[in-house]
């Protein structure tokens, strides 16, 4: 399977989960090319986005993880473009 490229935006909600986020980021750094978080401490919210470079299975496995995760709201946006 060949690799796309997108872009993934990550809210966090919930601030105590946030640990929870960075471990999953953690585990698929292989497929993360860039990433900036933002706290925005006046409304008590997290929003992270990240730039991958992955096969289907391997982001949908991440925002699969990360969705699942209470107070987290995962959008993606995928080239339907293959690389290598």
């Amino acid at each position: 399977m060949k690799n796309r490229i997108g872009v993934i935006g990550i809210v966090i909600e919930n601030i105590e989960n946030a640990d929870k986020v960075n471990s999953i980021l953690h585990d698929f750094a292989n497929i993360i090319i860039g990433r900036m978080g933002i706290p925005y401490r006046e409304k008590n919210v997290s929003v992270i986005s990240l730039i991958v470079d992955g096969t289907s299975d391997e982001i949908s496995a991440m925002t699969g993880k990360l969705g699942k995760i209470k107070g987290v709201n995962v959008k993606s946006a995928l080239t339907k473009v293959e690389t290598e």
